[in-house]
């Protein structure tokens, strides 16, 4: 019997970001086009309250906070986000910046891990051959020798690594979640399927398959309007089965991805949309996905 969630909702990924700092060179520089359209409605503060409003429809008790900057000085946004959340108690979650092939690579981790909220590193490492797709100029920096000293270091500060890629990097991605068996990788945007013919939805999903046999990787379900602007629950409903059933219900949780993907949907009908995909799993489960595995995955406890 089929049976909506009606529970607590944990959001394991936003963005916040104040302009006025500067940090934001991809914001600041100008309106330009991406893979989930174009940055213009992007570029205004984002505030605490502003995500609170737009969430007020869903039952949010906590959210993670993902890197948003890049600047000189990383553990910048981690002190703001930090400061915010010593007053507002959001975000509970802080995943901070840090460019694992620099030699300072350790000392960015360890300040970033002053600060009590952090709980991981993200580095965006998604290449497409897709010049207006990409977000990185390598496709290899996965296998680089000075990028996985820099990774090596996550377990020793316990932090977990969030993992923005393509689905032509999940080969790279379960040969590193392989060599790296005690570091935590969380998966992000659900592998991003942003190509959609036949031929690249299949090899997607035997991506997906084959990084779930890694037992270090997690996945978030999120934002997959990025990848499909006019999406409906029908046609997200695939790839989100297909991670669900390749990771299981133990290593899958859902987030917003807000204000990026309000772009293409409200909180609102992007949670109903997950609610209704997964509403005939078991409470246990459905809880799972909606709160409890980002209680564990991010130790918010």
């Amino acid at each position: 019997m089929s049976s909506l969630y009606d529970g607590p909702i944990i959001d394991a990924h936003h963005h916040l970001w104040d302009l006025g700092s500067g940090r934001y060179s991809w914001l600041t520089d100008g309106p330009r086009e991406v893979v989930f359209g174009s940055t213009g409605p992007l570029i205004r503060d984002y505030l605490l309250a502003d995500y609170l409003a737009d969430m007020a429809s869903i039952d949010l008790v906590k959210s993670v906070h993902i890197q948003a900057s890049f600047f000189e000085d990383p553990v910048a946004e981690t002190r703001w986000l930090q400061g915010i959340a010593d007053e507002h108690g959001f975000p509970h979650g802080i995943v901070a910046y840090a460019l694992l092939e620099e030699p300072d690579a350790e000392g960015v981790l360890e300040a970033h891990c002053a600060h009590a909220n952090t709980r991981g590193i993200r580095q965006i490492l998604s290449w497409h051959e897709n010049p207006t797709w990409t977000f990185h100029e390598r496709a290899d920096l996965m296998q680089d020798a000075a990028w996985r000293r820099g990774f090596g270091l996550l377990q020793r500060y316990n932090l977990s690594f969030d993992m923005m890629i393509y689905s032509g990097q999940l080969g790279d991605a379960l040969d590193l979640a392989r060599a790296f068996p005690d570091t935590q990788i969380i998966l992000n945007h659900t592998g991003s399927p942003a190509d959609r013919d036949d031929e690249a939805i299949a090899a997607w999903r035997a991506g997906m398959s084959a990084l779930a046999g890694a037992a270090n990787v997690a996945v978030k379900i999120s934002d997959l309007g990025a990848y499909d602007h006019n999406w409906t629950t029908e046609s997200t409903r695939p790839f989100i089965r297909h991670t669900i059933d390749a990771f299981g219900t133990e290593r899958c949780m859902f987030a917003s991805d807000f204000p990026v993907a309000a772009l293409h949907g409200g909180a609102d009908a992007i949670y109903d949309s997950f609610k209704t995909i997964v509403a005939d799993l078991s409470a246990d489960e459905q809880r799972a996905l909606f709160h409890d595995n980002a209680v564990r995955l991010y130790r918010l406890g």
